[in-house]
């Protein structure tokens, strides 16, 4: 690693330390008056956001990027709105840090409670998409943390701009600029140092594909917040609701390709799979969506006219596609579905669709993933969706956050003990 690099992160680390000092002391008032200012120069400036975003995007176009990274890096006046609206919804949230839960006294006169507090400085490395640069800042800002952001480098302007107004909104809330600081070099040794620096960041979070996780699960000393994939599946059961099972289906899958929470599998009970694939998989179909199917499914489909069907292999059902492919499996009961879910899925969100409360139950206590859900597209996965306002990320680890990844995932427990001049005996 070049001697100016290591350098640079370690003063960036430095700066992040003493800022979330400040920002652990932070009123309430001061960070919604941050949020809320930020929100403003987004939408002041949504022309220039656009304007940056282009030479971004034409860059990675240039470079040969696919549909699917182009998609999470392109920057619209909705996606831009979104932010601003994501960063309202944070400061209608209630301020988690300084909670102290119920006190309860022991037998030696002493209180006993347990006080929310920030994480202190966390590291956030993603790749393509620049409204993280938004959503992760604004977490951190209300959660008291501070910050290091390392985007990707086909994103760098966007990330540069959104910083500067991240920025402006901390100085015109008296709190430090150096609270948030995004690593200006594109270098990758920047990442290497920075996932070492135990002295200076508390937790990583990493939003990227699957060979930037790798590499930081190898790598890496400082904690992480992490998921590998989005092997997302919903499992259309016997009792479930024919018209109500194509709508969920075909949400899940085709609201938006790219995003980890898309459904990647769908299985289908064999008792059922003639009253709804024929349908479902026309409007698939229509809307571009490549079938990879077993040989059952694809039974049922061939006899009902449908044609241009791919044979699914066995490294389809452990593939996030992030694209308009979508593998589906023919199965005898709930059982074979859970065991294909516990052998292929990623632990990220999973969903049946039934009317069958017993199974509805049962799917939610057996199924172990982060998101379990019932008669729901697989698309609410998301901490927006949730109410948490903009996520940082989502987790399929079991420690210490799993799931969507809001304020109180990036805070931490610690106790605190009221005396009255009690001493132990």
């Amino acid at each position: 690693m070049s001697t100016s690099i290591k350098q640079m992160m370690q003063e960036i680390g430095q700066r992040a330390r003493a800022a979330s000092r400040a920002m652990a002391r932070a009123s309430s008032e001061q960070k919604n008056h941050a949020l809320l200012h930020i929100a403003q120069l987004i939408r002041q400036q949504v022309s220039d956001i656009e304007q940056v975003n282009r030479g971004d995007v034409e860059r990675a176009k240039a470079s040969g990027h696919d549909a699917a990274f182009i998609d999470r890096l392109t920057m619209t006046p909705k996606t831009i709105e979104s932010m601003a609206l994501g960063l309202e919804q944070i400061v209608s949230l209630d301020d988690p840090i300084g909670k102290i839960s119920a006190l309860q006294k022991q037998t030696s006169g002493i209180e006993i409670g347990q006080m929310r507090v920030p994480l202190g400085v966390i590291g956030i490395i993603y790749e393509s998409r620049p409204n993280v640069t938004i959503d992760a800042a604004a977490l951190c800002l209300k959660s008291g943390n501070a910050v290091i952001l390392r985007g990707g480098s086909e994103a760098i302007d966007s990330n540069t701009l959104l910083a500067k107004l991240i920025q402006a909104g901390l100085t015109a809330a008296g709190l430090p600029m150096d609270a948030v600081q995004v690593v200006s070099t594109t270098d990758r040794e920047a990442v290497g140092e920075m996932i070492t620096m135990t002295e200076y960041i508390d937790v990583i979070v990493p939003r990227g594909g699957k060979s930037l996780i790798a590499r930081l699960m190898a790598e890496a000393r400082v904690p992480m917040i992490k998921h590998l994939d989005g092997i997302c599946h919903t499992y259309i059961d016997v009792d479930a609701d024919v018209a109500m099972a194509i709508r969920v289906c075909d949400n899940a899958k085709t609201q938006r390709y790219a995003p980890c929470n898309a459904m990647e599998t769908l299985l289908v009970n064999a008792d059922i799979a003639p009253k709804v694939l024929p349908e479902l998989c026309k409007i698939y179909q229509a809307k571009g969506v490549e079938l990879r199917v077993d040989s059952a499914t694809r039974h049922t489909l061939e006899s009902a006219g449908l044609k241009d069907l791919v044979t699914a292999s066995e490294a389809d059902w452990q593939t996030e596609y992030l694209a308009p492919i979508l593998s589906i499996k023919t199965v005898a009961d709930m059982d074979e579905a859970m065991n294909h879910i516990e052998q292929y899925g990623s632990k990220h969100t999973d969903a049946i669709i039934t009317n069958n409360q017993d199974r509805a139950k049962r799917f939610l206590r057996e199924v172990d993933s982060a998101s379990v859900m019932v008669n729901a597209s697989t698309r609410f996965a998301d901490g927006f969706e949730y109410g948490l306002g903009a996520e940082i990320g989502i987790s399929n680890d079991k420690l210490h956050a799993r799931g969507p990844v809001g304020l109180e995932g990036l805070t931490s427990l610690k106790y605190i003990v009221m005396g009255h001049g009690e001493i132990r005996t």
